[in-house]
């Protein structure tokens, strides 16, 4: 009697984790999408509206140089031309929901006019997303050069 108890005790202890189990937001991921595109286009054609709503006030953006941007440098160097894309492609894009964040990977390829200075870039890219009220912004970014 005293084992089945504890194997009844034990069975309802694994089980009881299972009933915090939410259903997937079919929204979710499509508006991730959204945003992370509004993000490319207003990283081509910046303004401080566009940037403002997109990007977490606590964002940490890592550079593939190893340069660490917060929300105000990141928006700075985008408005006086320090960071200039002229065109960014996005592909291989994976995005990953769970509750109120968002994991987005892609590879980005991009023209670049950094302070007057023509150039390209080819990086792989992990966004973390956070749901923030009714909007998802880019709260953590970091870039990697692929392998040669």
């Amino acid at each position: 009697m005293l084992k089945k108890l504890i194997l009844v005790a034990a069975a309802t202890a694994a089980f009881a984790g299972c009933t915090t189990l939410r259903a997937k937001d079919p929204t979710a991921e499509p508006a991730v999408a959204a945003a992370a595109e509004k993000l490319r286009v207003a990283m081509i054609d910046p303004t401080p509206a566009a940037l403002d709503a997109l990007v977490a006030d606590d964002l940490s953006y890592g550079h593939s140089g190893g340069k660490v941007d917060t929300k105000a440098s990141f928006i700075s160097d985008l408005m006086d031309g320090k960071s200039d894309f002229v065109n960014i492609t996005i592909t291989e894009q994976i995005i990953n929901v769970i509750d109120n964040v968002a994991i987005v990977r892609h590879t980005l390829t991009a023209d670049t006019n950094d302070s007057g200075k023509p150039g390209k870039v080819s990086i792989k890219i992990l966004g973390v997303w956070q749901k923030q009220g009714d909007n998802w912004k880019l709260l953590a970014r970091q870039a990697v050069r692929p392998p040669q």
